[in-house]
């Protein structure tokens, strides 16, 4: 049984749609979720749905071992990241395998604070033809990991950032689930 820590930083949606999509798989389960604000709906979402939460602060993210020695010991084979902000610490991302979902093209409109409105924003005044989501291993630096998957839709005439958003979630709604499964059952057919 493969094992997943979804963290997340704010609504949860992804996260929502990631436990549901593994709730009835016999080959993996999603574990935990973790958040950097105890504020998050991502944690409510996690509870309904019977998964263990956990939230932490920066000093125990960044200056302690803790974080990791407890996904250790849960046996966590990736880390999910679904709308979580800070970057990764280096102890977590070697350790781990670490995938995230950008709400664009990478390498277009990616590095620190280019996430959720401020990406379809700056994709919107540039004038951009299509936008889309990038799924990629998380390295030390923000949307610089290797690409796994990119999928596209258009940019219309007319379009807002929360029009563009909403069909850029649904491409993360069909695709991240899918992706992680792929990866993980890789992994497996590898050991």
């Amino acid at each position: 049984m493969k094992r997943i820590a979804i963290f997340a930083s704010g609504s949860g949606t992804n996260a929502q749609n990631i436990i549901e999509y593994f709730k009835n798989s016999r080959d993996i389960v999603v574990d935990s979720l973790w958040s950097n604000n105890e504020d998050a709906y991502a944690l409510i979402r996690a509870e309904k749905l019977g998964v263990d939460t956990n939230t932490f602060d920066r000093d125990v993210l960044y200056h302690s071992i803790d974080v990791l020695e407890e996904l250790s010991d849960r046996k966590i084979d990736m880390i999910v990241l679904a709308g979580f902000l800070w970057l990764m610490p280096g102890n977590l991302t070697s350790e781990f395998t670490t995938v995230n979902i950008h709400p664009a093209l990478l390498p277009k409109y990616g590095g620190k604070g280019m996430y959720g409105k401020h990406v379809h924003q700056a994709v919107i005044a540039n004038k951009e033809k299509e936008s889309g989501i990038t799924i990629h291993l998380v390295n030390d630096k923000y949307d610089s990991g290797s690409i796994i998957f990119q999928a596209s839709c258009e940019v219309n005439p007319g379009d807002t950032p929360e029009s563009l958003a909403d069909r850029i979630h649904q491409l993360e709604y069909e695709h991240y689930p899918r992706v992680i499964e792929e990866l993980l059952m890789k992994d497996e057919e590898q050991d």
